[in-house]
């Protein structure tokens, strides 16, 4: 099990910029954190999500 964004999901062996783009997030607007460290926007293509994983996403809102 991997644990994204607080919540337990079957994510093990999936690549993490496929993931994204599948779940509806823009990678270009968006930032990944994996075990506690940023992952380069240049390096999501290369990252094979692993069981015990704890990501966060954190996407960015316009607002006044």
């Amino acid at each position: 099990m991997v644990k994204l964004n607080g919540e337990e999901k079957e994510l093990a062996g999936k690549n993490l910029l496929e993931y994204l783009k599948a779940a509806g997030f823009k990678p270009e607007q968006v930032v990944v954190e994996r075990n506690l460290e940023i992952v380069p926007k240049e390096q999501l293509g290369c990252v094979t999500i692993q069981d015990g994983d704890v990501i966060e996403v954190l996407h960015f809102v316009g607002g006044g």
